[in-house]
């Protein structure tokens, strides 16, 4: 069992946080599309070849070209990041995801595509674009008076009062930018709108005189907790109220780019909108009232857990979260992607377009210590803020983020590490890159099992359970199932897929159906009906389906984390269903603790890893208490010399994972998969639950913690927090 043995957590960990911190420098494949809670490459790169690659140490395998045979399988596909490593080091695949925008997305990560055709045909596409609407993104500057570029359009939503029928303007706060970025601290004059630059923020409480009109810099806003008083007549507003209609907006700031200034101006170049900045929207949504056909999609927003918040603003179509200008300039780039004729590259830059709305909607905010644009999805939900920031369409080349041109450079670089991997070594300054000749990421696409001796790929975009897996087949199992309920990738990849199938669904089935939700995505879901029960029944299911075909002694390992212990259970009834024992349970980073989505919150940034096999031989004898508690300080011991800062948070999550293996081997010499689910997850539950209390004081997240202070070296103390 190589991988229980020789599996390196602090080197993994290394690694894996680093990569976390910048994925996009360390895996630039994953530039190719947006998914959700992507694991780290360099974590599933070490399990893989702590498992095949003999008794060589991590250390000096890791940054060696393989040439590994056998067949790999991962039922929850995703972003692809098994499927990937496996392939890369030689294996044939098997992916299977029920959303087709995950098949997708896997799909051009392996696909290949010539770097030189690619650029041509995305710089033909933005420039006919530019030449039709290019001239909406422009303005005037403020210091030479020339023709500059717009960056963003800064947006603040509207309610209207019922006293008097006034549309007051829902600031949650005046700041534009902090000085940090720029020399000094921009905000939005109260009275005026005007913009004031201060050289020190007001105190709290106090404020600072607007240059332009004398009144008040610096202080709150005035929308608090879904209410605020009407500028006008007094009146309490309350927002959001249910309505048919999305919310209006009105612009209040502009950031530019003047060429000609800029090698003497110190900053960002800021200003109020201007009645001609007014203008070009008005023109831009009478040009959109004019043209007809644009491929802009129709599709409803259905309920969802994700979605009501969307449709308590009043969003009621996908496309209520796009501005005119938004509307009329997606519309006409994705018909000019559409008309290219060469079919590769036709879906390599649908795929890029894609991608691109996560930074192309009005429910995008403007980050006023980065100064930039926020991808919609950076907490994993459709977070509707009361101040939207609206991106260039195109971009400006070697100027700010967000824009169409800044996404077909990063699909070329993914393309590019495709062709020719590299690994980074070292840290901040110190780090370098390693190319790894000798290695790829591509695949002959099949529809059948894979020869184990080429690198083929069988994807699908279909239940797991679909894909025909014959007997002692499988070199193992290597995925990252969905964690319950902590991520609803439908509801979120609905809102990129109803814009790509208008261009996909003729050439490919999978993007027949109007939405990527199905009743067999496994996902805790209220709105779905979808509960604990529904997900044990689910995950059973395809582990029974995968387990059955691997080869005798193959691991199938999984990753997992949750801070609720009771999500644990279906775990249990997955793996004892499927005829496995857990053979060991691995500690790793899997999310970066700065992550919007985890920030403050006291969600550990650690994974569990599930090593399971077939029944083995060996017994496996449950760890005592104090063996318990050993294990968790080594987890501990080992993730702090990867780097992380051991929390609370993630102690907790790393002793949920050992209790589930603990749960597992206790109750496998008497289990019956062929009691009713909801029986099963009982007993796995009573099993957890039993343990939990029982160990209480001994697996408590502070007495591990008081351990690892009292034990560590004084002259090297872990950092905690």
């Amino acid at each position: 069992m190589s991988l229980e043995e020789h599996f390196d957590a602090a080197f993994a960990a290394a690694l894996a946080l680093q990569e976390k911190q910048i994925q996009q420098s360390y895996r630039p494949v994953i530039g190719v599309h947006k998914w959700f809670a992507r694991r780290p490459g360099t974590l599933f790169r070490n399990l893989l070849l702590a498992e095949y690659n003999g008794d060589v140490p991590l250390q000096d395998s890791y940054y060696r070209a393989h040439r590994l045979r056998g067949v790999i399988a991962d039922p929850f596909m995703g972003g692809g990041t098994p499927v990937v490593e496996a392939n890369r080091l030689g294996f044939g695949v098997v992916g299977a995801d029920v959303n087709p925008m995950a098949y997708w997305i896997v799909r051009q990560e392996l696909s290949a595509i010539d770097d030189a055709r690619l650029v041509a045909a995305a710089e033909e596409v933005i420039e006919t674009v530019a030449a039709g609407v290019g001239s909406l993104y422009r303005t005037t500057c403020t210091i030479c008076g020339r023709d500059a570029a717009v960056k963003y359009y800064l947006w603040v939503k509207l309610a209207r009062c019922p006293g008097c029928g006034e549309q007051v303007p829902l600031f949650p706060g005046y700041l534009l930018a902090e000085a940090v970025r720029h020399p000094k601290w921009v905000f939005a004059c109260p009275s005026c709108l005007q913009l004031a630059e201060l050289g020190e923020r007001p105190g709290k409480g106090q404020t600072a005189p607007c240059p332009h009109c004398g009144g008040s810099v610096g202080g709150p806003g005035p929308a608090r907790r879904g209410h605020i008083a009407c500028t006008k007549c007094g009146h309490d507003v309350a927002y959001p109220v249910a309505c048919a209609s999305p919310p209006e907006h009105r612009m209040w700031a502009i950031e530019y780019h003047c060429e000609h200034c800029k090698p003497t101006h110190r900053g960002r170049f800021f200003k109020p909108p201007s009645p001609a900045d007014q203008d070009l929207y008005e023109a831009a949504r009478r040009r959109l009232a004019q043209t007809h056909g644009l491929p802009i999609p129709e599709q409803a927003i259905p309920a969802g857990d994700e979605t009501t918040r969307l449709l308590r603003w009043g969003y009621r179509r996908y496309r209520d979260m796009f501005n005119d200008r938004q509307l009329l300039g997606l519309g006409t780039l994705f018909e000019r992607i559409c008309g290219l004729s060469d079919q590769a590259l036709r879906e390599a830059l649908l795929t890029v377009f894609s991608d691109a709305l996560r930074y192309q909607n009005m429910l995008c905010r403007y980050d006023t210590y980065a100064l930039k644009c926020q991808d919609v999805f950076s907490v994993h939900g459709f977070p509707v803020g009361l101040v939207a920031c609206e991106n260039n369409l195109l971009g400006i080349p070697g100027v700010g983020s967000g824009g169409f041109s800044h996404f077909v450079e990063k699909y070329r670089r993914a393309k590019a590490y495709c062709r020719q991997p590299f690994e980074s070594h070292g840290s901040g300054s110190k780090r370098c890159r390693l190319t790894i000749l000798g290695e790829g990421i591509a695949a002959q696409a099949v529809d059948h099992f894979p020869n184990a001796e080429a690198r083929e790929a069988w994807l699908s975009a279909a239940p797991a359970t679909e894909i025909e897996i014959p007997p002692a087949s499988l070199d193992g199992v290597f995925t990252d199932p969905p964690y319950f309920a902590n991520v609803q990738y439908a509801e979120l990849m609905d809102f990129c897929y109803v814009w790509l199938r208008q261009g996909l669904d003729q050439d490919h089935q999978a993007f027949a159906p109007q939405s990527t939700r199905s009743s067999q995505e496994l996902t805790g879901n209220i709105t779905m009906g979808r509960n604990l029960a529904d997900f044990a029944e689910g995950l059973s299911r395809i582990y029974c389906h995968y387990a059955s075909g691997l080869k005798d002694g193959a691991p199938f390992a999984f990753t997992y984390h949750h801070n609720e212990l009771e999500a644990y259970a279906p775990l249990i009834v997955a793996v004892l269903d499927a005829g496995m024992d857990c053979t060991t349970v691995l500690p790793a980073p899997a999310e970066m603790g700065a992550s919007l989505h985890i920030n403050g919150t006291g969600s550990s940034i650690l994974d569990s890893v599930f090593v399971c096999r077939r029944r083995v031989d060996l017994a496996i004898a449950p760890p005592s208490a104090e063996e318990l508690r050993a294990l968790l300080v080594n987890d501990c011991r080992e993730m702090q010399a990867g780097g992380v800062r051991v929390s609370l948070g993630d102690v907790r999550c790393l002793a949920n994972g050992h209790l589930t293996r603990m749960a597992i081997n206790i109750l496998r010499s008497d289990w019956s998969a062929d009691r009713d689910t909801e029986a099963r997850l009982a007993q796995a539950s009573d099993a957890l639950g039993s343990l939990s209390g029982g160990l209480r004081e001994v697996v408590a997240a502070e007495a591990i913690l008081a351990a690892l202070v009292a034990e560590a070296p004084p002259e090297k103390p872990l950092a905690l927090i």
